[in-house]
């Protein structure tokens, strides 16, 4: 069978008002790039004319601005799940122009599956090769890709001419049974594979080929600066000590780690520790330190859902590619993020918090409890499951008139009962075994900058008692002052408390 070749147009115009339509990769790479654009100016043209168009979009994880940002730009996007990084997006989600449901990643592919959320129209898959068969070799990143082909009634390839062909062999393509009849993952350590190298689906579902020539187009991180240093600092020492004193076995476990800075601090310390030994990555995104860390011997395997590097990374990536094939493996989203994996490997998960309270709840999502940033992204799936849950922010942003650390959380991702060690750029607390009043202590002395300790200290002193000792006069007071004054630390409890 030989699929036609269409341009990004003609796809454009088979998609339909209200259609579902999911879109491959995670992050952005393997995420297409001209498809999505074309459907965006075809909204245009509709909104123009005075006809309704908007789409339902599903994706691995976030995506590009070609899919993000140029939908949110046309005013295209009704409905969006599970996550999402654009600026254009954001606005459009707290507008609430476009309906977003911030999900766990390793949820997606299952709940679709189920039918939660409807068939699935299109799905649009970046891909470097695809054969008669219906064998698709696809990109640098997988997210729910299988289940999206299977689902869909079309398929589109966008086949991009930018990808090399080395790419084959990376992928490891396994889409669990649905209950009743699922059984265990056979994933025992990263390195396991137990799929197939490359998608397989109808054929007769492609209905054209759209070329492309682009990269993913990644962005290296920023410096690291001085807090983002002392965090990494302060993350490595604990997990020092925990292998120090036998909580962490003497060959490691597999860690995963979020993407930025912090991780990026945690990895090179480690690298860097002589008391660390080889160690494997079992998590959802590889970046460009994880590529340090197996040319150091380091790291020896990384089971990712993605790689996300830099265009100077992925350069060097593929140019040395017969030394990290045996290292790497990319797999589906449900797989790389599945809980039950997770759990049987003893994962030491490493995830950034906006807020902390101190208790140990966590919001990773909601800025000031009602704006979103991101999403849940795969934190979730990690931290309820992890052997060692860590999670890290500054302890100040905003030239210090913000405290990320406060008395309750305006919006809860990651409850108390999921967050094992919080960790700032002022040092460790340890939450393990601990009351939330020996919590709130050992938050308040580890954690917390000094402008905020006394103030914190304070608000504890405010509760007639409970087990949780809050005061809830006073509670949000820290967000309350943010928005009066702008500045968290001109708060007074006596203006709560009368």
């Amino acid at each position: 069978m030989s699929y036609p070749i269409v341009t990004p147009e003609q796809v454009a115009e088979l998609v339909k008002n209200g259609d579902n339509v999911s879109f491959s990769g995670f992050t952005a790479a393997g995420t297409p790039k001209v498809v999505a654009p074309a459907i965006a100016a075809r909204a245009r043209k509709e909104h123009e004319a005075g006809r309704p168009f908007k789409i339902n979009v599903f994706t691995g994880a976030s995506t590009n601005d070609f899919v993000d940002g140029e939908l949110a730009r046309a005013d295209a996007i009704n409905f969006r799940t599970p996550y999402q990084s654009t600026k254009d997006s954001r606005a459009g989600i707290n507008s609430h122009n476009i309906h977003y449901c911030d999900a766990h990643l390793s949820q997606l592919s299952q709940n679709l599956r189920y039918g939660f959320y409807g068939k699935i129209d299109f799905a649009i898959i970046e891909a470097c090769d695809v054969d008669d068969q219906g064998n698709i070799v696809l990109g640098a990143g997988i997210g729910n890709t299988p289940t999206f082909a299977l689902l869909a009634d079309k398929i589109v390839i966008e086949l991009n001419e930018h990808i090399p062909q080395t790419i084959r062999g990376l992928h490891d393509i396994y889409i669990p049974n649905d209950p009743p009849r699922r059984v265990e993952i056979p994933v025992y350590k990263p390195s396991d594979r137990i799929g197939s190298p490359v998608l397989k689906v109808d054929p007769a579902k492609i209905v054209g080929i759209v070329k492309s020539n682009a990269s993913d187009g990644v962005h290296g991180f920023s410096p690291i600066d001085e807090t983002t240093m002392k965090i990494g600092e302060n993350v490595c020492s604990f997990l020092i000590n925990e292998l120090r004193v036998g909580r962490i076995p003497k060959e490691f476990l597999p860690l995963q780690s979020g993407v930025g800075n912090i991780a990026n601090a945690v990895l090179h310390g480690l690298g860097d520790s002589k008391e660390v030994p080889q160690f494997d990555m079992y998590t959802e995104v590889i970046q460009d330190s994880v590529l340090d860390l197996m040319e150091m011997g380091k790291c020896r395997f990384g089971s990712t859902c993605s790689l996300t590097f830099s265009n100077q990374t992925m350069d060097r990536f593929f140019g040395n590619i017969d030394f990290f094939k045996d290292k790497i493996v990319i797999r589906p989203g449900e797989i790389s993020n599945n809980p039950g994996i997770i759990r049987r490997l003893g994962i030491i998960s490493m995830n950034t918090a906006l807020e902390a309270d101190i208790f140990g709840n966590v919001n990773s999502t909601h800025v000031v409890g009602t704006k979103m940033m991101n999403g849940i992204g795969g934190s979730g799936d990690f931290t309820r499951n992890a052997y060692i849950s860590i999670f890290s922010c500054p302890s100040i942003t905003k030239g210090g008139k913000i405290s990320n650390i406060v008395p309750m959380v305006s919006h809860l991702d990651h409850s108390e009962h999921s967050v094992s060690v919080l960790i700032t750029d002022q040092g460790v607390a340890d939450l393990r075994g601990k009351s939330p009043i020996q919590r709130a202590h050992e938050i308040i002395e580890n954690c917390v900058h000094p402008d905020y300790k006394q103030l914190l200290r304070d608000y504890l002193k405010l509760s007639a008692g409970g087990h949780t000792p809050h005061t809830l006069s006073a509670a949000f007071g820290f967000h309350t002052e943010f928005l009066r004054s702008g500045d968290m630390s001109n708060t007074n409890w006596a203006d709560y408390t009368k």
